[in-house]
């Protein structure tokens, strides 16, 4: 396996976590899933997003650089390769959405100092969703917590991440436009994801490839 650290990313509703779970599967491989679900500001950011969003995007911050710190470089030293379902990154895509701008600058500076220190994926794999598909896939999955989720904060997050990736020239990035396929249902579309993931020599930059 040439690529150690495998980032599986992309917006709310892409089939990132359901992705990084079937590979880690299938290969035997360490995963490493984001845990949102255990924020202690995310039920009081719903009810009061002003006074609270810098406080869930902080916290936010803290549990995935914990996570990333202790987690990454301590795994199963027997499993192949590690598969995460987030990348640090999406810190400041997410804060820059819905921090105030004085706001954003100061957790700005604060995700600067911490980036220094996160190790960085052997490949960047992004699935983009168009928007009215991400909203069926949310309303699907029915989590309480994601009601609120309307089609243009995802279109923002959307151009966030796409500005992101158009900045980075230092890492393999491949996007994958996932909305011609299924890889849930379909075991055929599911092998040509996989197959285009691990079997292609991707070169540094950004490649990009529809199903």
């Amino acid at each position: 396996m040439e690529y150690k650290y495998i980032v599986i990313e992309g917006n709310i509703g892409a089939g990132k976590t359901t992705l990084a779970k079937m590979l880690a599967e299938e290969y035997q491989a360490n995963l490493l899933l984001e845990k949102f679900s255990d924020n202690p500001f995310l039920p009081k950011f719903y009810n009061n997003p002003d006074k609270y969003a810098f406080h869930v995007e902080l916290s936010f911050m803290a549990t995935r650089y914990q996570q990333l710190i202790k987690e990454l470089p301590y795994k199963n030293l027997f499993k192949t390769f590690t598969l995460a379902d987030f990348y640090f990154a999406k810190s400041l895509l997410f804060a820059k959405i819905t921090l105030s701008e004085s706001e954003f600058m100061l957790y700005r500076q604060i995700f600067n100092i911490i980036y220094k220190s996160i190790p960085k994926p052997d490949l960047y794999v992004y699935l983009h969703v168009d928007v009215d598909q991400l909203m069926k896939n949310i309303q699907q999955r029915g989590r309480d917590f994601e009601g609120n989720i309307n089609a243009e904060y995802l279109k923002r997050l959307e151009r966030e991440y796409f500005n992101y990736i158009r900045q980075q020239n230092d890492m393999r990035i491949v996007v994958l436009d996932m909305n011609n396929i299924d890889f849930v249902q379909n075991l055929s579309d599911y092998e040509e994801v996989k197959r285009f993931i691990f079997k292609k020599d991707h070169p540094v930059g950004v490649s990009r490839h529809i199903f």
